[in-house]
C-alpha cells in the first residue's frame, strides 16, 4: 500500500531533517502527483506535536516546498509545451493523462482562479502548473496565487495533524472521500464543457453553411428591376 510506504519515507526524511524534510517531501508531492498531501502534511503536523519540529516551521517549509514543486512543473510546461510536456507525463507511474486533460478544461475555463482553487482539489493541485506554465502566466501572479492557496491548503492539514496527535491518520480517510467527489465532478464538468465546445462549433458550423448557401443564392438571384435576358432562337434571327 502506497499511503505506508510514504509514511515511512516521509517519517524517515523528517527525523533525518526536521521541518526542510517536510517541505522536501511536499516539494516532490507537487512534482509527483500520486505522492499524497493528506499523508505527508497530518504527519508533519503530528511531527510538530511531538517535538520533532515547531509548527511554525511546519508551516513555513511546507509552503515553500509546494512553491518549489509548482515551480518546477511550471517551467517544464512552458519549455516543453503542451504536447510533449502530455508525452513525458504518461509515462510516468501512477499519473493519468485523463488527470492531465480535465486540469487543462479547468484552467481554460476558470484561468487565475483555477491556480487559486486547484491548490486545495487533490491532483489537481500538482497538474494545474502545467497548463499555467504551457499559457506563459505571468509569473508574479502564479507565485501568489500558488502561495496563498497552497498556505491555505497545508495549514488546514498540519493543524488537523498536530490536534489529532496519534489520531492524524483519520485526515487521508476524509479526504479520501473529499478527493472522490471532486475528481468525480470534475470529469463531470469536463464532459459538459466539451459537450458545450462540441455543440457550439456544430452551431457554428451550421451557421456558416446557412450563410455560404445564402450568398450562393444571392449571387445566382438577378438584380431587381433587370430581368434576364433571353437568348433569340435560330428562328428569330431569320426572320429578321
Amino acid at each position: 500500500m502506497i499511503d505506508s510506504g510514504v509514511t515511512r519515507w516521509a517519517t524517515d526524511l523528517m527525523s533525518a531533517l526536521g521541518a526542510p524534510g517536510a517541505g522536501l517531501a511536499i516539494a516532490l508531492e507537487n512534482i509527483f502527483p500520486p505522492l499524497p498531501s493528506e499523508v505527508i502534511l497530518p504527519l508533519a503536523g503530528f511531527t510538530a506535536g511531538t517535538g520533532g519540529m515547531s509548527l511554525w516551521a511546519a508551516l513555513v517549509w511546507t509552503t515553500a516546498g509546494s512553491v518549489v514543486g509548482a515551480l518546477a512543473l511550471y517551467g517544464i510546461g512552458a519549455a516543453l509545451g503542451r504536447d510533449r510536456t502530455v508525452r513525458l507525463a504518461s509515462k510516468v507511474p501512477l499519473v493519468k493523462v485523463t488527470d492531465i486533460e480535465r486540469t487543462e478544461a479547468w484552467f481554460e475555463r476558470h484561468g487565475t482562479k483555477a491556480v487559486f482553487f486547484g491548490r486545495m482539489i487533490p491532483v489537481f493541485r500538482s497538474l494545474i502548473s502545467v497548463p499555467a506554465g504551457v499559457e506563459r502566466m505571468p509569473l508574479p501572479v502564479f507565485l501568489a496565487l500558488t502561495t496563498l492557496g497552497s498556505a491555505l491548503w497545508n495549514t488546514a492539514f498540519v493543524l488537523a495533524g498536530y490536534f489529532l496527535g496519534d489520531r492524524w491518520e483519520v485526515v487521508s480517510g476524509y479526504v479520501s472521500t473529499y478527493s472522490t467527489v471532486v475528481v468525480t465532478a470534475a470529469a463531470l464538468a469536463l464532459l459538459v464543457f466539451l459537450g458545450v465546445r462540441i455543440s457550439r462549433r456544430s452551431g457554428t458550423r451550421g451557421t456558416d453553411e446557412q450563410a455560404s448557401a445564402a450568398t450562393r443564392t444571392a449571387e445566382e438571384r438577378p438584380a431587381y428591376g433587370h430581368p434576364p435576358a433571353q437568348e433569340e432562337s435560330p428562328a428569330g434571327q431569320d426572320r429578321g
